[in-house]
């Protein structure tokens, strides 16, 4: 076996790790949490749940982009492409384990269909990828564009008690930008307008199954 092939198995070797700790295991972030020190509340039951619905889809957007992002990575063809998605990802799992460790805070769980949206998001990363590194990246800067908005919406409903979960959504938008013009800068082609239609409306019927599963 030459040694392109090896590489290419060896990546995938990688990724099926990956996955498997994405999906089954508890996430471990590099970063501290944001707002550890301020206060999470009082909330009413109510606004408990509500906080919770809303950080079960944030959890479960951050899933999904592993997934694009890992996707992404294994049929990029430009190796610094690769290690840009790479470090990014590696930001979103402090993501992953802040909505994790704010979801058990407030006495809830992740979403039960958090497999079936992780591989749905793979194979979209992969599609992506086997496209050409332009529109890889155009993709990528489109899917943060839009993470990026939805952010903002949570950050508008949740109650101004838990200023908690406000400091953690609105670190993670601060990276999601940062991801959309990182893409941008590697020369992210922009998609065209049904592209982006049928993200949001993928993007919608993941949020309100995961707001409630």
């Amino acid at each position: 076996m030459d040694a392109e092939r090896l590489d290419a198995l060896d990546r995938v070797i990688v990724e099926f790790d990956r996955a498997l700790r994405t999906v089954f295991a508890p996430a471990r972030g590099a970063r501290p949490m944001p707002g550890a020190g301020l206060p999470g509340g009082p909330l009413d039951e109510a606004q408990r749940r509500h906080v919770e619905g809303l950080l079960r889809v944030d959890h479960t957007g951050e899933i999904c982009a592993q997934a694009l992002y890992q996707g992404q990575a294994l049929t990029s063809r430009d190796p610094s492409i690769r290690e840009a998605l790479r470090r990014a990802s590696d930001e979103e799992v402090d993501h992953l384990a802040w909505t994790e460790a704010r979801l058990h805070e407030l006495g809830g769980r992740t979403s039960l269909l958090d497999p079936l949206w992780y591989l749905g998001s793979l194979a979209i990363g992969v599609a992506a990828g086997a496209a050409g590194d332009d529109w890889n990246l155009g993709f990528l800067a489109e899917t943060e564009r839009q993470v990026e908005r939805h952010l903002e919406g949570h950050l508008q409903a949740l109650p101004a008690e838990d200023r908690r979960s406000r400091a953690i959504l609105e670190q993670m938008k601060e990276d999601e930008t940062g991801h959309a013009r990182l893409a941008e800068s590697l020369g992210a082609r922009p998609l065209p307008a049904p592209v982006r239609g049928a993200m949001r409306l993928a993007s919608k019927v993941m949020t309100t199954l995961a707001y409630r599963l």
